[in-house]
C-alpha cells in the first residue's frame, strides 16, 4: 500500500542500491546532527595550491594584477578568470524557513549552507549563502543589485509570501542573470514531474484531472501556475478561508490574479466542497486535512501531502483511500524533494548563459525529471530518488536546450 514506511524502496531508479540505508533503518541522533554542523557545512577549496613563493606571486601580487587589468579592458573576461559564472548566491531573510517560520537570518543560515552543499553535490556548482538582516523588499533588491558583480545566479530561499512574489519579480527585472525563488518554482517543477509519473502509472491523461491545492502561499501559487501551463484546466486553490474565487471580497492582489486562472467551475466554500470528487489533493500548507475528505475524492485519487515535517494527513491514513500517496519526507515512499529540480535548473541556465529562467525552462525541467523515472515507475515510486545523480544532468541539458530554443541564452 502506498504510504507505508515499510515500502520505502531500497534501490535507485536504475536498480542500484542506495549508497546509504534509509534513515528509518539507522536512526539519526541529535549528537550526529549537531556534530555534522560544527563549524558550518561549507569551506573554500583552492583549485591551485599555494605552496611556493612562485605560487604566491601567480595567485596574488604581482601576477593577479595582469588578470585584473585584462578584465578592466574587457569585462566579459570576468567569466573566464573568476568563479562568478558558476557561482549561485543563496539568498534569504529567514522569514519562512522550512516548517520553522520566521526565525531570522542567523538561524536560517544552516539551511542556506545546506542548500549550497546540495548545489555542489548534485550540480558541481559553487554557491555562497547570503542571509540579509532586513525584510524590506527595497533593501533586499538594492543589496542584490549592488552584489551582482560577485555571482552568476540568485537562488532566493525561504522568503515569506506575499513579499516573495514582489522580491522575485523585481530581482529578475533588475539583474541580467538567472533568478529563481526555489520555494515557489522548485516545488512546482517536482510536483509536475511527480504528477506526470502518477499519470503514467495509472495510464491517465493529465489534462483531465481535477486538482485541489491547499495553500496559497509561495509554493501553492507557483504550483497552480505550472499546472495551468501544463494544460490542466481544473485547478482549485484553498487558503485558510476557503476556496479562492471571485465570490470572495477579501482577496489580495496575488489571490485575485490566481482567481482569474483557477476554479473554472466557480466553486465556493471550503475543503469539503473542493475535494468532493477531486482526483488530486496537493498540500503545500501547514493545514490539516481530515481522512473523511480524502475518502470523498474520486476513485484512484492521488494525495501529495507535502507539508514538512508534518504532512497535512499522515500517509498511512491517506493510503487507505488514495491509490498514490507522496510526501515531502524521506522516510516514506515518493518523496517530492526540490533537490530533484534546483541544481539542474541552475546548472542548465548557467551552461546556456541564460539571462533568466522562464516557464518553458521549468516545464522542460519537470519533463526531464519524469523521463529519468519513466521506465521504472510504480505507485510507490513516481519520481526518481533524490540521490539519483542522473537527474541533475538530465534537467540541466533540458533546461539549457529550452533556454536556447526560447532565445534567452
Amino acid at each position: 500500500m502506498a504510504g507505508k514506511a515499510d515500502n520505502i524502496p531500497t534501490e535507485n531508479q536504475n536498480g542500484a542500491p542506495f549508497d546509504e540505508p534509509s534513515i528509518t533503518d539507522v536512526p539519526i541522533t541529535d549528537e550526529e546532527i549537531f556534530m555534522a554542523h560544527v563549524g558550518g557545512k561549507l569551506s573554500v577549496e583552492l583549485r591551485s595550491p599555494i605552496d611556493t613563493q612562485r605560487d604566491l606571486s601567480i595567485a596574488y601580487t604581482p601576477g593577479v594584477a595582469q588578470v585584473s587589468r585584462a578584465i578592466d579592458n574587457d569585462v566579459a573576461l570576468v567569466s573566464k578568470y573568476t568563479w562568478t559564472d558558476r557561482l549561485v548566491a543563496v539568498v534569504s531573510d529567514g522569514s519562512a524557513v522550512l516548517g520553522l517560520g520566521d526565525i531570522g537570518p542567523r538561524a536560517s543560515l544552516p539551511v542556506m549552507e545546506g542548500k549550497s552543499a546540495l548545489f555542489r553535490t548534485f550540480a558541481g556548482l559553487n554557491s555562497i549563502p547570503i542571509v540579509l538582516d532586513t525584510k524590506d523588499p527595497d533593501e533586499i533588491v538594492e543589496t542584490l543589485v549592488r552584489l551582482r558583480p560577485s555571482f552568476g545566479a540568485v537562488n532566493l530561499e525561504d522568503i515569506s509570501a506575499p513579499r516573495c512574489f514582489e522580491i522575485e519579480h523585481r530581482v529578475i527585472e533588475a539583474l541580467d542573470c538567472p533568478v529563481m525563488h526555489d520555494d515557489q518554482h522548485g516545488t512546482a517543477i517536482v510536483v509536475l514531474a511527480a504528477l506526470k509519473g502518477a499519470m503514467k502509472v495509472q495510464d491517465r491523461d493529465i489534462t483531465s484531472l481535477k486538482v485541489v491545492i491547499s495553500g496559497a502561499g509561495a509554493a501553492g501559487v507557483a504550483c497552480a501556475n505550472i499546472l495551468r501551463a501544463a494544460d490542466i484546466e481544473d485547478v482549485v486553490v484553498l487558503d485558510s478561508k476557503g476556496i479562492i474565487s471571485f465570490h470572495r471580497q477579501d482577496l489580495t492582489e496575488v489571490k485575485r490574479e490566481l482567481a482569474e486562472r483557477t476554479n473554472p467551475r466557480g466553486l465556493s466554500g471550503g475543503a469539503a466542497e473542493a475535494l468532493a470528487g477531486a482526483d488530486v489533493f496537493l498540500g503545500v500548507s501547514a493545514g490539516k486535512i481530515e481522512e473523511s475528505l480524502i475518502a470523498s475524492m474520486a476513485d484512484n485519487s492521488i494525495v501529495f501531502a507535502l507539508s514538512n515535517p508534518d504532512p497535512e494527513i499522515h500517509p498511512t491514513l491517506a493510503a487507505k483511500h488514495a491509490a498514490i500517496v507522496a510526501t515531502g519526507r524521506s522516510d516514506f515512499p515518493n518523496q517530492i524533494n526540490n533537490v530533484l529540480a534546483f541544481p539542474g535548473v541552475f546548472k542548465g541556465a548557467l551552461d546556456a548563459g541564460a539571462r533568466r529562467i522562464t516557464e518553458r525552462m521549468k516545464l522542460a525541467a519537470a519533463e526531464a525529471i519524469f523521463s529519468v523515472a519513466a521506465d521504472d515507475l510504480r505507485p510507490d515510486r513516481i519520481v526518481p530518488s533524490p540521490l539519483d545523480k542522473r537527474v541533475a544532468t538530465a534537467v540541466a541539458e533540458a533546461v539549457a536546450d529550452a533556454a536556447r530554443a526560447e532565445g534567452v541564452a
